[in-house]
Order: structure tokens, then C-alpha cells, then sequence
């Protein structure tokens, strides 16, 4: 069985505009039922044993090292999902503290098109019902295993929430694209080191999220909530002082992000 609809409901429902898990696991989403494949889109999950999974399995035992650094306490900052946890990830990339409360028009349309992009992953997952790498090979993990052993590696969950928060945002202000993309890439390669996905999963979950936002960009409603979520971020900018920004903390999480992990 996989924890992606309690994923869903856990991750959405406190962004504002759901009230429980069935009212965010209903047609909250942007896409139409049918309007988009992307097992069609995705490559197949690897074997253990053939290229892309030897691969895999290498970066999980040279990723192990990073157990106690500070990459590590990062990956371990990355497991939580609630939506002030995300919208604060995100805040320095975008230079100003942002939360679901001082943005909760942003905080509506991430909250719908994260009902697109995690379905789309949960079908993925469902279909491969692929294991984690700690399943697969010994090693230290940054997340506790009961939370994770009984749902499936491919694609990444968290990375397709991560990129589909980078993704939008970056689209919201597109001149600060390159701070949020790159902080997107990391909170997916947090996974990674936390030893709870394999690089295929976390690769494959950017592309499941970036498929569905492409698959969705046509909807009326969607392109009214990002107009709407634009206008409010832009006077969130004007109004809100940088200054409540950790600007010490800032500078320590552009490094982690910078960081080649292998």
C-alpha cells in the first residue's frame, strides 16, 4: 500500500483551502480526469541489478558518508512537508519570508496543482511498486523507517512536491528562478542523502512534476490563480523587509544547495 493519499492530505489540507483528506484526495486538482499520462512519460523504474540500478545503488552507499553533516541536518529539515515548513524552505530563495498566511492566494493554487503533480507520482508509484534503497542495501537513514518501509521509492514524493513549489514560484517571479529552481533541486537530492530514495526516484519525480505543471498551464482556473498568486507576491515583495529573513541562515543554506553531493 502506499502513504501518498495521506501524503496528499497532510501536505494540502493546512494550506488553507481543504478541510480533511477526502476533500483534498477529491477533484481539487486542475487536470481533467484522463487529460494527462504520464506513465506514458516517465522511463520505467530500474532493476537492482541493470545500469540505472547499480547506479543507484552506488550513490546510496557513497551518500551514507554524509551522516552528521550539515548537509545531513538539511536533508533532515526536508522530510517535513507541512505547508508553513515549505513556504519556509523557500524563503530565502525567494528574499523575502513568505508563509500560507501572508500568501494564501499562492498558498490555494500550489495546493490545487500539488493535487495534480502528487497523483500523477502516486499512479507512477503504484504501477513499479519499486523499494527504497535502505531496503535494498545497509545504511543510515535521516527519516525514521516506519514512515517510509511500507510505501514505494519511484518517483520521489517529496521531490515532486518540492519542484512543484520551485516550479510555480519560479513562474510567479521569474528573476528569482534561479535561486528557487536550485533549491528545488536540492530539496529533492535531500532524499538522496537522507537514503530514502534512490537519484533515479528523485530525477523521475522532477520530471513528473514538470510534466503535469506543462500538462496543466492551459487550464482557465489555473492561469487565473497564478495571476492572481503573481499580483500577491509582488506586493509581498514591495511591502514585506528582507529583514526577517535569517540572512546568516541564508547564506548557509546557498552553500548546502551549491554542494556537489557525488
Amino acid at each position: 500500500m502506499t502513504r501518498l493519499p495521506l501524503l496528499i492530505a497532510v501536505t494540502l489540507a493546512s494550506l488553507g483551502a481543504v478541510a480533511g483528506a477526502q476533500q483534498a484526495l477529491g477533484p481539487a486538482g486542475y487536470l481533467k480526469p484522463g487529460a494527462f499520462d504520464v506513465l506514458a512519460v516517465l522511463p520505467r523504474a530500474p532493476k537492482p541489478t541493470d545500469p540505472r540500478g547499480l547506479a543507484d545503488r552506488a550513490i546510496f552507499t557513497a551518500t551514507r558518508a554524509l551522516q552528521g553533516s550539515p548537509r545531513w541536518a538539511m536533508a533532515t529539515n526536508d522530510v517535513k512537508l507541512a505547508p508553513a515548513d515549505l513556504f519556509r524552505d523557500f524563503s530565502c530563495a525567494m528574499g523575502i519570508a513568505m508563509t500560507p498566511e501572508n500568501a494564501p492566494r499562492t498558498a490555494a493554487l500550489l495546493r490545487r496543482a500539488m493535487v495534480d503533480t502528487a497523483r500523477q507520482t502516486g499512479i507512477a508509484k503504484t504501477v513499479y511498486k519499486r523499494q527504497r534503497p535502505f531496503l535494498i542495501d545497509r545504511g543510515p537513514i535521516c527519516q525514521p523507517a516506519a514512515e517510509v518501509a511500507d510505501s514505494y521509492d519511484y518517483p520521489s514524493g517529496h521531490t515532486t512536491a518540492g519542484w512543484t513549489m520551485a516550479t510555480l514560484l519560479a513562474q510567479i517571479a521569474p528573476d528569482r528562478a534561479t535561486p528557487l529552481l536550485a533549491r528545488g533541486r536540492a530539496y529533492g537530492e535531500s532524499r538522496i542523502v537522507c537514503g530514502v530514495h534512490n537519484a533515479s526516484a528523485v530525477e523521475t519525480g522532477r520530471l513528473s512534476a514538470s510534466s503535469t505543471l506543462t500538462a496543466l498551464q492551459g487550464d482557465p482556473a489555473f492561469t487565473a490563480d497564478l495571476a492572481a498568486a503573481k499580483q500577491e507576491i509582488a506586493t509581498l515583495r514591495q511591502t514585506a523587509s528582507a529583514a526577517t529573513l535569517d540572512t546568516a541562515l541564508c547564506t548557509r543554506e546557498a552553500a548546502l544547495v551549491a554542494q556537489p553531493l557525488y
